[in-house]
């Protein structure tokens, strides 16, 4: 599907969901999102339990209903509160195209089963362009990099340098912010990546939806690509700079 009115120069926002587990249906404990300097950090109390395995990556956990960070409370409000907010958030910007890590196939489909279950689905959809998930933007970008793994964390130190507290949906999406102005992909590639809500399937099955994208690396040794990303850069600026006399004509990131 073609990115019918997304385009390079519109809003993005970039969101990330915690969630009880990996299955699809596992409930959602935080939403996040940021576009630029704004952003939303909100949390909800989940009806069903917190897996163990999720518990220990996220340091989520629920007693007494209430919800615990990392064994600190943190203020919850209802899942309806929660998207009403985000709906909030995303008219402030004007459609925006939704950007997210694997959110095809994981964020997505949970997306819309709360919206479904929450009767805002056609109100959240009027509220945004489309979506875009970056984990096939990267494989093309870097299919010949012999990148082992296309995870989020994995490409911030990577192409970044840089690490963060990863499993936090509001360090998640920061980090994503930064990642996405560093892969600057074209319309045509924005275009090819392009998704609405109606294309996702919503299962209610709860195999695991994780990126198990794992390739072998191809350049045993090699630099970390962050470095090469970085001269690359360079000479991009020089070439420009070269080619446009004494003006600055320094490429900018989308």
């Amino acid at each position: 599907m073609k990115a019918e009115g997304a385009n390079l120069e519109q809003s993005l926002v970039f969101f990330d969901l915690e969630t009880t587990g990996l299955g699809q249906s596992c409930e959602i404990v935080q939403l996040a999102a940021v576009s630029g300097s704004h952003s939303i950090n909100l949390y909800t109390i989940p009806s069903c339990r917190v897996q163990p395995g999720a518990a220990k990556v996220t340091g989520f956990r629920v007693r007494r209903r209430r919800l615990f960070l990392h064994r600190k409370p943190v203020l919850t409000n209802s899942l309806k509160e929660v998207f009403v907010s985000f709906i909030a958030f995303l008219r402030m910007l004007q459609r925006p195209l939704l950007i997210g890590h694997n959110i095809r196939r994981f964020d997505c489909p949970l997306l819309a089963r709360a919206l479904d279950h929450l009767g805002l689905r056609v109100e959240f959809q009027l509220a945004v362009t489309g979506y875009l998930d970056t984990l096939p933007l990267a494989r093309e970008l870097f299919k010949d990099h012999g990148l082992r793994s296309f995870r989020q964390e994995n490409l911030v130190r990577e192409l970044l340098g840089a690490g963060y507290n990863a499993h936090d949906a509001l360090e998640d999406v920061r980090a994503l912010q930064g990642l996405y102005a560093a892969l600057r992909p074209t319309a045509e590639m924005i275009g090819r990546h392009f998704f609405t809500l109606d294309a996702v399937v919503v299962k209610s099955a709860s195999k695991p939806a994780v990126d198990k994208a794992t390739v072998p690396s191809k350049l045993a040794g090699r630099r970390p690509l962050w470095e090469h990303f970085k001269q690359a850069e360079r000479v991009t600026e020089n070439t420009a700079k070269d080619s446009a006399g004494p003006r600055d004509t320094k490429p900018q990131a989308h």
